[in-house]
């Protein structure tokens, strides 16, 4: 273990954050940490690093066991440029090199003792090559590289860097440093896809524990195998990545509410016979009537509440009408500033009701090209059109079309002066600002309040033309899944930018592609663009099978090898799937017989078979993961 937790609880004043948190990181869990805005997730990365007390409860850190901490925001500064800072992850290696570089100027130079120099050169040497001294520059360089920055970037000084930039070279030291515990929140804030999915490959190989909170569904997926959720200051801990961990919470839900329900109707017919059972007031009815009070009593001591709801955003966007079929047309485009282009030979036909999402490096100039289709900008070359009855709405990342003075209800009833107070309160709780909240200033909103502030004027709109510059990037899970329902139900047109592949996958029926060559279209989702352009890209040629190749008895065991490791693979699948099959309607005649009337009267059988379909889910949950792992290994078998 790297770390133990036992009933941790943290309080600011009368707000409690959390209480009787417990949970176990092992020497290579990626456990996925997930709650919504204000759950308290940040503060408790803060204990677990040590940064701030807890309030009670119990927390253990594994002898000589490292922990790196990544914030959502660096406000680091230094004189150093981004390569100096990196390096200085390695001054051990950097010292042991200076003597070795020392000690050949000295046998060059034939000054002390020569036996000495080499004896000490060859222990050296040995050491430099085992703790990675050939190799520790091309790391930094890799490393940087993959999160982003460009080989002029490395000679950057610091203090010239964005915030962004600067929470990039702080993740990028962690992953230098290989900490036994990474703490990483909202690692890929700042990320554009490529570097994501670099991320996504190193850490899912990292040689160590990992704590990563994030409302990237898709990273989540691919990097975690755990997941810990924190809600109403409780922590919950579920086997499996954010979509497994989804499912047996709907499931957990569903069965807690049954149980609720159950429990509820079966303490409201005791109090019916004991109301009963005190009318007829005879010695033999009032030992009924104890007997059936102690029976409510056991049942509300381990009573647990139904599951509630989680308060969240509800909305829809409605266009007051529809545009005609063609909605944009560009042919040409081209934007520079001075002599640094930005981007070129950019043709768009975008017609109604596609959903098109622009992709591309961080840079490349999806932001610019929104901002001269909004003309804001102007382009150094070709031309735009939009088609008839297009009103286009756009939602900007940065907040620019908020003003920071304005509160809430001024910021709406400039943009809509015709709707009436009723109208605008009732908009504002579909967003959860109720009462006085809209009397508070934009200024003083988080990200995602100001983001929700921005959606409302989106849905109050009317538009038939979304454009969409980042859309996901200050809301927590939940609002997330909301907007892409209400945008899946939308009949306009989208155009978005966005690096959520989660919500590019749930929405998308094309892709544009942009690069410094102009742009490529893809028409199909996330999955198939990755598809598509993975195999546009050149590739090396594997040998048949990708086995070795070594001599005609290497490879008919290898061969056959290869051959049994698959059978067995596809024999754990096939019976897995129809064990699932078999437990999922064993579950289902369980679920059949507790809606039955003399079953849902009778508190003992209806306990039985709760008890019966709890462990039959278990074993479907045992099932179901032992199938995910066959068939990641069978993939992997058959990639290799």
């Amino acid at each position: 273990m790297l770390i133990t937790a036992s009933n941790l609880s943290k309080s600011y004043g009368t707000n409690i954050i959390f209480e009787n948190v417990s949970f176990e990181i092992a020497e290579h869990d990626k456990m996925g940490f997930v709650g919504s805005n204000g759950a308290g997730k940040t503060t408790l990365f803060k204990v677990i690093s040590g940064e701030e007390p807890s309030d009670g409860g119990n927390f253990y850190i594994g002898k000589n066991v490292k922990v790196g901490y990544m914030k959502q925001n660096s406000s680091f500064s230094s004189e150093n440029t981004v390569l100096s800072e990196m390096l200085k992850v390695f001054e051990p290696l950097k010292k042991t090199e200076q003597e070795l570089e020392d000690i050949v100027l000295s046998l060059e130079t034939g000054e002390g003792d020569r036996s000495s120099l080499i004896a000490k050169q060859a222990e050296l040497t040995e050491k430099f090559a085992a703790e990675g001294g050939y190799v520790y520059k091309s790391r930094v360089r890799s490393v940087l590289l993959g999160l982003g920055f460009n080989e002029e970037e490395f000679s950057y000084p610091i203090d010239t860097l964005s915030g962004g930039e600067r929470t990039r070279l702080l993740l990028a030291g962690l992953l230098l440093e290989k900490p036994d515990l990474l703490l990483l929140d909202e690692p890929t804030n700042h990320l554009d896809i490529a570097s994501v999915r670099w991320l996504e490959e190193y850490l899912s190989t990292y040689d160590g524990g990992l704590i990563v909170i994030s409302h990237d569904r898709y990273f989540l997926d691919k990097v975690t195998n755990r997941t810990m959720e924190l809600e109403n200051g409780k922590l919950a801990c579920y086997k499996g990545n954010y979509t497994k961990y989804a499912k047996l919470k709907e499931e957990q839900n569903l069965y807690l509410s049954r149980v609720y329900e159950n429990t509820t109707a079966e303490i409201a017919r005791l109090k019916a016979v004991i109301e009963q059972q005190k009318r007829w007031n005879r010695e033999k009815n009032i030992k009924t009537a104890e007997s059936k009070q102690k029976i409510i009593d056991r049942l509300e001591k381990n009573f647990e509440a139904a599951p509630t709801e989680q308060k969240t955003i509800h909305f829809s966007f409605k266009p007051k009408r529809s545009s005609g079929n063609d909605v944009l047309f560009a042919e040409n485009l081209s934007k520079s500033f001075g002599s640094e282009p930005v981007f070129k030979n950019v043709n768009l036909n975008i017609r109604r009701c596609e959903r098109i999402f622009l992709l591309g490096s961080n840079g490349c100039g999806k932001t610019t090209l929104f901002k001269i289709l909004l003309r804001e900008l102007q382009p150094s070359s070709g031309s735009f059109n939009f088609g008839t009855n297009v009103d286009i709405g756009y939602y900007d990342q940065t907040g620019a079309g908020l003003t920071p003075q304005n509160t809430i209800l001024e910021e709406i009833q400039n943009d809509f002066p015709k709707l009436s107070l009723t109208e605008i309160y009732s908009a504002c709780a579909a967003f959860m600002f109720f009462g006085e909240d809209v009397l508070k200033t934009i200024d003083s909103l988080s990200g995602g309040e100001k983001a929700r502030v921005a959606l409302i004027k989106l849905m109050l709109g009317g538009y038939n033309f979304l454009m969409l510059d980042e859309p996901t990037n200050h809301l927590d899970i939940a609002s997330k899944e909301v907007l892409e329902k209400a945008l899946s139900e939308y009949d306009g047109t989208m155009f978005v930018i966005s690096h959520d592949r989660y919500f590019i996958n749930k929405l998308a029926n094309s892709i544009i592609e942009m690069s410094d060559g102009g742009i490529k279209r893809y028409d199909g989702g996330y999955d198939y663009y990755l598809e598509k352009s993975a195999s546009a890209a050149p590739t090396t040629e594997k040998t048949t099978d990708s086995l070795p190749k070594s001599g005609g008895d290497t490879r008919y065991f290898a061969q056959k090898e290869y051959a049994k490791k698959k059978r067995k693979l596809e024999s754990t699948i096939k019976k897995s799937e129809e064990n699932l099959t078999l437990l999922e309607k064993e579950i289902s005649e369980l679920k059949t017989q507790l809606e039955k009337p003399d079953v849902a009267t009778d508190y003992t059988k209806m306990m039985e078979i709760n008890e019966k379909i709890e462990k039959l889910t278990e074993k479907y949950d045992e099932t179901f993961f032992a199938l995910d792992e066959a068939e990641t290994e069978l993939a992997k078998l058959n990639n290799a």
